[in-house]
């Protein structure tokens, strides 16, 4: 509650500055938001790389099929999303746009007072790659010596979330805010297109419900209790905007619902980076939008539209989990498969951004429903198998 509390605070004083305070005072702001997100940016590789890694190794004779079955329900939640929002966005936004509209330009932009590069040592695909290999590897040669690297790193980078990035997460959302408020950009997107961010965040909801009505049917759980406790997770990525600043939030939240702690010390992390329904449904609708006010009377049919959401839900799992990285993730397929121009990128982006944090924070909280998941069927797989390898301390030791 008081990391909610923060955040919040961190939101009004974002705006509040952007609106009344002196430029240089702003631009402090936008500078401690360009440094955090440089620091943010640096590490999601190393999170991916020790997490995974370690996720997969603590699973020594299961992890392929944890991969597996992770990987697939993140590709159709993400899918299905999208899907789901084209068939509603394509019936019920052209009534509602039939007179288009368009967006303010930026206002103005101050640029941070230091422009500081903190270049990530790989990207994000590699260290997925890397996590795989080395994770299937130290689970089939049962390497010790790797394991306590895989799982020293981990305890690294959480202490480096829990003791850095957490704490500075108020401020990283204050510039974010800051800056939005300078720009004129979010206050200008919402008058115009304010129907279709309803929209969006009603689909996201919709989408949650699904996905928890569901878990609580698999676990025997009420949807809303379980719902409820991932939303300081849902909170913190609605401020963040990235589910790499989320992630220690997202964990405890994880934990909180039962899941055990290998489990989500592989799912979580992995979905951050590949679980993408709420961008799906964001990017979608938000296509439409501007496929309506751009001059076409008319957007594609769903079967038309079906191969551009398939390789959409492939796309987003190389989409960084990190303020816009799911629109900029799908930049190239907007533009080869729906045809759109750069002014009608530029307004898919403007737009994209205004709700990113509605998005993230579905991705994020549908993390903890797939947590959920394979923490079920591994436990049934545990039990069969008898697989002694994978030890849970009993103070930790939660069951769904």
């Amino acid at each position: 509650m008081k990391l909610i509390l923060k955040l919040i605070a961190g939101i009004l004083a974002g705006i509040v500055f952007g609106l009344f305070a002196p430029d240089v005072l702003v631009q402090i702001l936008i500078t401690m938001k360009a440094l955090i997100s440089q620091l943010i940016g640096f590490t999601i590789p190393l999170l991916i790389l020790f997490f995974v890694t370690s996720g997969i190794a603590n699973l020594p004779k299961n992890s392929g099929k944890l991969l597996g079955r992770t990987v697939g329900l993140s590709y159709l939640s993400t899918m299905g999303a999208g899907a789901m929002a084209y068939l509603v966005a394509s019936h019920v936004l052209p009534p509602l746009l039939h007179d288009g509209g368009e967006i303010s330009n930026v206002a103005r932009v101050l640029p941070p007072l230091v422009d500081l590069k903190i270049p990530p040592i790989m990207d994000v695909m590699s260290a997925l790659t890397v996590a795989f290999v080395f994770g299937l590897g130290i689970s089939a040669t049962n390497s010790v010596h790797l394991r306590k690297i895989s799982d020293e790193g981990r305890n690294i980078i959480e202490l480096f979330l829990a003791k850095i990035i957490v704490p500075s997460l108020p401020f990283y959302i204050s510039g974010v805010f800051a800056d939005m408020t300078v720009k004129g950009t979010v206050f200008a997107t919402l008058q115009t297109f304010t129907l279709v961010l309803v929209l969006i965040v009603i689909l996201h909801w919709l989408w949650l419900s699904l996905q928890f009505i569901s878990t609580g049917a698999l676990v025997g759980r009420s949807p809303l209790g379980l719902l409820k406790t991932m939303m300081p997770a849902y909170v913190t990525a609605l401020g963040t905007m990235s589910s790499a600043a989320s992630l220690p939030v997202t964990l405890r939240q994880t934990l909180d619902n039962g899941v055990r702690k290998p489990i989500a010390n592989f799912v979580v992390p992995l979905c951050a980076n590949i679980h993408m329904s709420g961008s799906a449904i964001s990017i979608t609708t938000v296509c439409v939008a501007v496929l309506l006010v751009s001059g076409n009377a008319t957007v594609p049919n769903f079967i038309d539209a079906l191969p551009f959401i398939a390789m959409l839900g492939v796309t987003m799992v190389a989409a960084p989990g990190a303020p816009g990285g799911a629109v900029m993730a799908a930049v190239g397929l907007l533009g080869s498969m729906m045809g759109f121009t750069e002014a009608m990128i530029g307004l898919q982006i403007a737009l994209h951004l205004a709700q990113d944090g509605f998005g993230t924070a579905c991705n994020i909280t549908g993390d903890g429903a797939l947590a959920m998941w394979v923490d079920k069927y591994a436990g049934d797989e545990v039990q069969n198998d008898d697989l002694d390898d994978i030890t849970i301390d009993d103070t930790e030791k939660q069951t769904a």
